[in-house]
């Protein structure tokens, strides 16, 4: 443990593509991460496990097979495991997730964005 806090804002402004989640923490076997949004994402589901998102900037729809969730800045939703989902933001938004280590983005590994540590 390096006793430094993390700065989401500082680590958010180190990057400008959508869709692409980056590890800023890790804790228990989970990814901690930032992503900035815009438009649709594809239609997915995580079959192992729940899908956590926290809206950190911004707007963002959660469009679910079971009805859509709106999220504006300090609110969250946690989609359940194997629930069709998409984000939808209609201007850029940022947004934390929290996922066990190596769960795809788009719930499947041949389709899922690279995560990587900044």
């Amino acid at each position: 443990m390096n006793g430094k806090a993390i700065n989401l804002s500082e680590k958010l402004e180190t990057f400008s593509e959508y869709w692409s989640p980056k590890i800023v923490s890790r804790f228990n076997g989970n990814d901690v991460m930032v992503v900035k949004v815009k438009g649709e994402f594809v239609w997915h589901a995580h079959e192992e496990t729940d899908d956590f998102f926290l809206v950190l900037d911004g707007v963002v729809t959660i469009e679910t097979e079971d009805g859509n969730v709106t999220l504006n800045p300090g609110e969250l939703y946690v989609v359940p495991k194997g629930v069709q989902h998409r984000p939808v933001a209609a201007e850029e938004a940022h947004i934390l997730l929290i996922e066990p280590k190596g769960t795809p983005n788009t719930g499947d590994i041949a389709t899922a964005a690279e995560k990587i540590d900044i």
